[in-house]
């Protein structure tokens, strides 16, 4: 939930600068996110093809949380 909570935040920045930051720390937020359902699937206690699913979904979220920051960055060749 804090992936979006800091996209909302980033909506409301002050500087270029905080909304890059708010991006980054939501990008953090989707990589602990992967960790965390990795480990629910590895513990075997929820249906792994469920949580196989949200890894895919948390993915495609972080990649493209990546892209936006190299973007803001001023890094477009990737």
């Amino acid at each position: 939930m804090s992936i979006g909570a800091n996209l909302v935040e980033a909506t409301s920045s002050g500087s270029k600068l905080e909304f890059k930051r708010f991006h980054e720390i939501a990008l953090k937020s989707a990589n602990e996110t992967k960790y965390w359902l990795g480990l629910l699937r590895d513990s075997g206690k929820a249906d792994k093809d469920r949580v196989n699913k949200l890894l895919a979904e948390v993915t495609e979220i972080s990649n493209m949380l990546a892209a936006g920051i190299l973007k803001l960055k001023g890094k477009t060749n990737f």
